[in-house]
């Protein structure tokens, strides 16, 4: 991927609940952002619930003097479907509040796996398959792309 801008610095949040995927999927993600020299953080927090807190204050911090300036943002994590509906409640909640943050002007790539079970998430998270979290960086700088396009006037 060819970048119209300067490489970025981008924060990685992964909800770390289903470790071995949780890396594998930061793997493909850090793969990602080094293949366009960018920069990047990570933080780890217990699951896809919290990753749109971190994020909302990651941004707000960004404002203050001694806060660390991130051009976008990738959400990894994995939630598994068990026997009760707080697998609903945990994707549906955690998919509303980044959209809240996207449609606010920030750049993010989605990349947190909703899967009926572990081998699904496998699929997703492997390097050497579909991995997600490369995705969500190309995703994350697509829309960093757009918003400074829009920023500059251009379409």
């Amino acid at each position: 991927m060819t970048l119209p801008f300067d490489p970025p610095h981008l924060l990685i949040v992964v909800g770390d609940f289903y470790a071995h995927i949780a890396e594998e999927l930061v793997a493909g993600a850090t793969e990602a952002i080094k293949a366009v020299n960018g920069t990047y953080d990570v933080i780890k927090v217990p699951g896809a619930f919290e990753i749109p807190a971190v994020i909302a204050h990651a941004d707000r911090a960004t404002h203050r003097p001694a806060g660390r300036h991130y051009d976008g943002y990738v959400a990894l994590g994995c939630v598994i479907r068990g026997e009760t509906s707080h697998y609903d409640y945990v994707c549906g909640e955690s998919a509303r509040a980044l959209m809240e943050l996207s449609v606010e002007g920030l750049p993010i790539g989605y990349g947190i796996l909703t899967v009926e079970n572990e081998a699904q998430a496998l699929v997703r998270a492997k390097r050497d398959q579909k991995n997600k979290g490369k995705d969500a960086v190309v995703a994350c700088l697509t829309m960093l792309s757009v918003k400074r396009r829009l920023n500059m006037g251009g379409v």
